[in-house]
């Protein structure tokens, strides 16, 4: 169903608003995440290891939409602050595995209260029903496109 035209495109904000709320999200992880030497990018990397086991920089990759590189740069950062290892396989020696040292999984078992701050201070002035709403059609979205995170019960109803 097409909603925007070229003529009606220059009153379409909900590119610029989802940009912006995410670029919101991030601010306010990254202040909440001040005291523990992180950034809200690093703090994706760290969660999404310890909750869905995504382990291998490739697919960290693809779960984060980030190239090679910048992942690469990503894992160099958290490998030099001690929160990960990355390790050989040992299934395929060719395979790099990130496995959380003990650093790593204490931050990570404290992710999501620093993570639950950030989002209450995010929506905070939101009613329940909005917040509900919110998520029902951000994973509407997100389930239309094939997103892989959704596909791993990332947001389960």
């Amino acid at each position: 169903m097409n909603h925007y035209t070229p003529e009606n495109f220059h009153t379409c904000n909900l590119g610029l608003l989802l940009g912006r709320g995410s670029a919101l999200k991030d601010r306010l992880l990254d202040a909440h995440l001040v005291p523990y030497g992180v950034t809200a990018a690093q703090f994706k990397v760290l969660i999404i290891n310890a909750r869905f086991g995504i382990d291998t920089p490739a697919e960290m990759s693809r779960y984060l939409s980030l190239d090679s590189g910048s992942m690469t740069r990503m894992l160099d950062r958290l490998e030099h602050k001690q929160l990960i290892t990355r390790q050989r396989s040992a299934a395929d020696r060719r395979q790099v595995q990130l496995v959380l040292t003990d650093e790593g999984q204490a931050l990570a078992a404290r992710l999501p209260v620093i993570g639950a701050n950030a989002m209450n201070e995010l929506v905070g002035m939101l009613d329940r029903d909005e917040i509900v709403e919110l998520e029902r059609i951000l994973k509407k979205l997100l389930q239309a496109s094939g997103d892989p995170l959704l596909a791993l019960g990332a947001a389960a109803d």
